[in-house]
């Protein structure tokens, strides 16, 4: 995806830019801004694009950062109405939130005010993690107050920005070492009715229990009491790390606790020696051994062979069930070779396992060409 979006920061971006600066600081040499941020803009990745342009903006905008601030919330677009199907367009404000990160620092106002314009047309998550870091009571109590702010996305800009492990961006280590600040905030967005903040809650969650997994699931189970459809859904997609690594606690709550009876049979893998590029499929029978119906949540893991010739699994998931007792149920597990930019992959010795409520189950080793 970085690789796909990292060709959207083009002359073409550029100039369209330079015409919306220039809309609004007409002193602005259009010309030469396009060419300044133009130059060496091929060799760069996707972060590096927006870093590169937003270091541009300073060098042709007003020195003084509150007055370019003003100068960059002017020269932008509508309100997003939409939380869903954005496409490529809000990216154009990548570099006008690198440029908030690295140049305002030293401006705790004027560059909230620039965040909180720039969430309603992109997102702020990258730009508000370094002030949360230099001023964290400061930002925290901001960020409390725009947890009830009438815009879907800046509601969203609280859970997503104090993210942990947020892709593509820094850490933050004093929330991974104690998320109580965090916790904090999505106590209070844990009823909002937009589905897209939900998800950003979620994953802040989920974010958490990484470090913290008995602490993510008594917030899970707290939550879980009294909830409302949408705080299902937090609760749900927030464990769904914990579901996977098979925490006790996480399968639980997910209702899939209990120890399975069952027998797994008539493995089948095709190809049986697959090459990289194939899609291999793992067929097998999965039959209960027990006397009452069961509730099943069956993952598979695939034990992939990395550069260095050690394995290392990655879960998929697979189908939730109720298996009847002394019923079976034909199920089929596909695992694609083909080379992805998140995954490479090597010949050599694979496996793949199944995971049935949280129980590992060998499936079959095959050997990757």
């Amino acid at each position: 995806m970085a690789e796909a979006l990292k060709h959207f920061f083009d002359r073409t971006l550029i100039t369209s830019l330079a015409e919306a600066f220039a809309g609004v600081f007409p002193s602005l040499d259009r010309r030469r801004f396009v060419a300044d941020a133009v130059r060496g803009l091929a060799d760069l990745e996707l972060m590096a694009r927006g870093a590169h342009i937003a270091a541009a903006m300073r060098r042709h905008l007003p020195e003084d950062f509150p007055t370019a601030a003003r100068l960059v919330v002017a020269s932008l677009g509508v309100e997003l109405t939409a939380s869903d199907s954005l496409g490529m367009a809000p990216f154009r404000y990548l570099p006008h939130v690198c440029f908030v990160a690295q140049y305002g620092l030293d401006f705790f106002e004027p560059s909230m005010q620039a965040q909180l314009e720039l969430t309603k047309r992109f997102s702020a998550e990258f730009s508000i993690r370094p002030f949360i870091e230099r001023y964290p009571e400061r930002t925290l109590e901001r960020l409390v107050l725009w947890s009830a702010h009438p815009n879907v996305h800046v509601r969203r800009l609280v859970s997503e920005g104090t993210r942990p492990r947020l892709p593509w961006a820094s850490r933050l280590p004093a929330y991974q070492r104690d998320p109580t600040p965090v916790l904090g905030l999505l106590e209070r967005l844990k009823d909002d009715p937009e589905r897209y903040v939900q998800r950003s809650v979620a994953n802040n969650l989920n974010d958490i229990g990484k470090d913290h997994p008995e602490r993510l699931v008594e917030v899970c189970r707290a939550w879980s009491e009294g909830g409302g459809d949408g705080r299902r859904w937090i609760v749900k997609h927030a464990l769904r790390s914990l579901v996977k690594r098979g925490h006790p606690g996480a399968l639980e709550l997910m209702g899939v606790g209990a120890v399975p009876r069952i027998a797994v049979r008539g493995v089948r893998c095709v190809p049986a020696r697959p090459r990289r590029g194939d899609v291999l499929r793992v067929s097998f029978e999965l039959a209960s051994t027990g006397r009452a119906t069961q509730d099943l949540l069956v993952d598979y893991a695939v034990f992939f062979v990395k550069a260095s010739g050690e394995r290392r699994p990655k879960v998929f998931k697979l189908r939730r069930l109720e298996l009847p007792p002394r019923r079976s149920v034909q199920l089929e597990a596909r695992v694609s070779f083909a080379d992805k930019t998140t995954r490479k992959h090597y010949p050599g010795r694979h496996a793949a396992e199944l995971l049935v409520n949280g129980v590992r189950v060998p499936l079959c080793e095959f050997d990757v060409r």
